[in-house]
């Protein structure tokens, strides 16, 4: 028979003087007794603060035992009318019960959720009634994101204050009509409503936290007073899966955010079944944010818990709460008190004893922490009160709650759309709801008489906390520097050759300097400023810390040193697209959120930005954020160092995906000045909820200066650059199209039809296929629509109207991007573009691999004018030897 081996269990050290530690001891309990639990807390931490700076390996750890973290003797009291709170809760939770019921009898085809809000209501409650302040003229407003999938128990609160109406209610998740409310927080589809896009999971505890450090960042560059303002978001302990919602929660600790407050409702379920079916995610999530610096305060049991946890002297209670997991919880939840008793209770003797003179009925109402207002006070109530770190709340509820065999504490209960007329009655009973059996089978919706008591309690909570009429403002429009402020960049650049890039710092550096909005330009980095050519801003406006700088930078004796100040202008980010972009978001929302209009330029390697954060992009447009995206180093062919996964050749087709973002790839600074200068008239003084997307290029060449009367096709999106002429009429014709980089070699292509083949060429520098897309389907939707007045044309069919022969269009993107403007061409089109994957080499190289260098661009003219039988077929072939290339490569697609 094999021997076992066994591990020893280590013996602890024989204590060298009892006498000692037993003072020690004596110590902590007079400050636990005289002081209380947070005093001793605080000097058991400051004592092994300094046995670890002394080589004491030792550690608080980071999980406390399965019980509140607020002892009942601790405990904020709850001020206000419990009875009255609770009705008005009670009728919120019906209100948004019936509104997705009825939403769906006709029909399950819209959808809609209960289960999230009903094991939420009264940590939204609490918010409501106590802590969420709206803005006024003696505080600026907290913001507050709201868990998406609870949206129906906001309509249902906002219809008992009058700020929606039943109609709307009746037509939840109907919005064409323009009468229903949206699915889910939308400030594009409600924009006096809604004030943050929360239901792409994971993306509103990232934006919080950005937020909350804005709110920073206004105060300390003196611009606004937020010195009283919190940041609340809420979210699912589901939602803490997705990699953002904990990506940067080190940033608000290191950041020391005590304006923010994280509620998350731990009702152990998502979607398909438990969170953490094995295991404890309040436990798990205690342990990341308390190691992450967060102030922890769990909320897991309710007060008719209390008598019972104060019994439990042999600490069995506890031993039972802690062996139990979040699957046994659920199990539990879904069944009845005798069940508890059983299975709970009963695994061992001791706590068996504990509810020995308690019914089933009194064990079965025994309150999770997040199902009990008081508890839940008393934990807001110490959060908001915490200073020099942000906060996060593990509230423990029932999803479904109040939904009995219906849904609650079950895995279908997400997806629970219906009730069966005995679970709405019981639901009914349940909260004390005041319909009748004749009125239930209609669901009717329910709003007490204004001059009842739940209703006067009401107002009274608004006017104490402000009225929130319309979550979002406009802030006063701004007066923004002519085109004439730029004249630098609108001249040429003589002997000197620059990048878009440089013309962008240029133009960037003079916008700051403006008298008018300078203060209010926010640069944002993610640890490329030198890439840019941006450190001359490190020393000149300063990197925002809220410490300062604590040190003596490597490079202090240089002209542009490292400077970081409590008032610097510069945000950097460090490399962090996605919290980048939600600075970015922040100050581009800015003139609402905190009623002060910011003008955000953020900067990237264009190939991180919507390839990478492109979901936040989105976000980005829902919020109508404000403010200029610039992708740097873009273009395939153009970045031609960093290879495959740097090299950027699509991002201008991400862009065109989202509706209110207007993009645009120019070629020289004059450009760049007439774009940037319109998206500040636009977004700052005609206040449209607009963003801009522009790439810039690190390429340098030389740039002419600006031709008259170009400035209205550069912003929509093209103009002639180069004429051929109208001499010789008989000679072979075609236009040839190129934005970015390579429409340098569109130009060198022209030279080379006229030199080689007597062909004449016009250029046409199209700074934006998007907006000439745009422009084009608009034209086109017109005429469809009114087809018995006279059709529009549209501007790509104005400005090639008096320019014959074949278009050749050529751009360092994916084909896809020239080959939007197809249909408003109207004669034969043909598309070069960098389709396949990037890699290393000479600039020359890569656009000769990629098909879009001189050579192809002429050859592909040839083909088009041959094809139209104007000039020979032989001349195509000619043009092929001529130059060099191989029609046996391979596709680059394929290599």
């Amino acid at each position: 028979m094999a021997t076992m081996t066994t591990t020893p269990t280590p013996i602890a050290p024989a204590d060298p003087d009892p006498q000692e530690t037993q003072e020690w001891l004596d110590a902590i309990d007079g400050v636990l007794r005289e002081e209380g639990p947070a005093r001793a807390q605080q000097l058991v931490e400051k004592v092994v603060e300094r046995a670890q700076a002394g080589g004491a390996h030792v550690s608080l750890g980071v999980q406390t035992p399965y019980v509140n973290t607020i002892p009942p003797s601790e405990q904020a009291p709850m001020p206000g009318s419990d009875e009255l709170e609770t009705r008005l809760r009670h009728y919120v939770r019906w209100n948004a019960m019936a509104m997705v019921v009825r939403a769906n009898l006709k029909s399950s085809e819209l959808g809609g959720h209960v289960a999230s809000f009903s094991s939420a209501a009264t940590l939204y409650d609490v918010g409501f009634n106590h802590f969420f302040r709206a803005p006024s003229e003696r505080h600026g407003g907290d913001l507050v994101f709201f868990q998406g999938h609870s949206s129906p128990g906001f309509y249902a609160r906002a219809y008992l204050e009058g700020r929606i109406t039943e109609e709307q209610l009746e037509n939840f998740r109907q919005e064409v009509n323009g009468k229903g409310l949206s699915s889910y927080p939308h400030p594009w589809l409600m924009p006096d409503f809604w004030q943050f896009p929360t239901v792409s999971m994971g993306l509103g505890p990232m934006m919080a936290i950005y937020q909350a450090r804005f709110l920073r960042y206004l105060k300390h560059r003196g611009i606004a007073d937020t010195t009283e303002r919190k940041v609340w978001a809420f979210l699912g302990d589901g939602e803490v899966d997705e990699p953002e919602s904990l990506g940067a929660i080190s940033v608000a600790s290191r950041e020391q955010l005590d304006n923010l407050i994280f509620v998350i409702n731990c009702n152990l379920q998502r979607l398909d079944g438990p969170v953490r079916g094995n295991g404890k995610i309040i436990q798990e999530l205690e342990r990341v944010f308390r190691g992450s610096g967060w102030n922890v305060i769990k909320v897991i049991w309710g007060s008719n818990w209390d008598p019972l946890l104060a019994a439990d002297r042999t600490g069995r209670l506890v031993q039972v709460m802690s062996e139990c997991v979040d699957g046994d919880y659920q199990t539990f939840k879904a069944n009845n008190g005798a069940f508890v008793r059983e299975r709970f209770f009963g695994r061992h003797p001791e706590t068996l004893e504990m509810v020995a003179n308690m019914t089933d009925e009194q064990i079965w109402a025994l309150q999770r922490g997040g199902h009990d207002p008081r508890k839940v006070y008393a934990a807001y109530a110490t959060a908001v009160k915490t200073q020099g770190q942000p906060t996060v709340i593990l509230a423990k509820t029932i999803k479904g709650y109040g939904m009995g065999s219906s849904g609650e504490a079950q895995n279908i209960a997400h997806q629970q759309k219906h009730m069966e007329l005995q679970s709405m009655r019981a639901f009914r009973d349940r909260f004390a709801i005041p319909v009748s059996d004749q009125q239930l089978e209609k669901i009717p919706f329910y709003r007490p008489p204004e001059d009842s008591p739940e209703m006067q309690y009401l107002r009274e909570r608004q006017r104490e906390l402000g009225t929130l009429l319309k979550r979002r403002r406009r802030a006063a429009n701004l007066t923004v520097p002519q085109l004439s402020a730029f004249e630098a960049q609108l001249r040429g650049t003589g002997e000197r050759e620059i990048s878009t890039t440089m013309a962008f710092v240029r133009i960037l550096a003079a916008v700051i300097r403006d008298k008018q909005i300078g203060h209010r330009v926010v640069p944002i980095v993610a640890d490329e400023s030198r890439t840019f050519g941006m450190e001359g801003m490190f020393r000149q406006l300063g990197i925002f810390s809220q410490v300062g700088q604590l040190y003596n930078p490597q490079d202090a004796a240089q002209l542009m040193y490292y400077r970081e100040d409590k008032s610097g202008q510069i945000l950097q980010e460090g490399i962090n697209e996605a919290g980048a972009i939600s600075s970015w978001i922040a100050a581009a929302t800015s003139y609402s959120s905190n009623n002060e209009q910011m003008i955000p330029f953020y900067i990237f390697y264009s190939m991180f930005g919507f390839q990478r954060v492109g979901d936040l992009a989105w976000a980005a447009g829902d919020m109508r954020s404000r403010g200029f995206l610039i992708g740097g180093t873009s273009g395939r062919t153009t970045l031609n160092g960093e290879g495959l996964q740097h090299e950027d050749g699509h991002s201008q087709v991400f862009a065109s995906f989202i509706p209110n973002c207007v993009s645009y790839d120019p070629t020289y600074s004059y450009e760049l000045a007439v774009i940037i200068q319109d998206g500040l008239r636009r977004m700052c003084t005609a206040q449209e909820d607009i963003y801009y997307y522009i790439t810039v290029m690190n390429e340098n060449y030389h740039h002419p200066d600006m031709p008259a009367g170009v400035e209205n096709g550069i912003l929509r999106g093209m103009y002639l650059l180069r004429d051929a002429g109208r001499g010789d009429t008989k000679k072979p014709r075609v236009q040839l199209l190129g934005s970015g980089a390579i429409l340098r070699e569109v130009n060198a292509a022209a030279d080379l039809l006229a030199t080689d083949f007597d062909v004449a060429a016009d250029v046409w520098s199209v700074t934006s296929f998007n907006e000439l897309r745009r422009d084009g389907l608009a034209v086109q939707r017109y005429n469809l629509l009114h087809p018995d007045e006279k059709a529009r044309t549209t501007y790509v069919e104005q400005c090639l109207a008096d320019h014959p022969g074949p278009v050749v269009t050529a751009t360092d993107y994916v084909k896809t991007f020239g080959d939007q403007i197809r249909p408003f061409i109207k004669r034969p089109y043909h598309v070069l573009g960098t389709d396949g994957y990037g890699r290393s080499d000479y600039r020359r190289l890569l656009r000769e691999f990629f098909e879009v260098n001189r050579e192809f661009i002429a050859v592909a003219a040839l083909k088009k004018l041959a094809d139209a039988g104007t000039v020979p077929i032989a001349s195509v072939s000619a043009a092929i030897k001529k130059y060099g290339i191989d029609p046996s490569k391979p596709n680059p697609l394929t290599v």
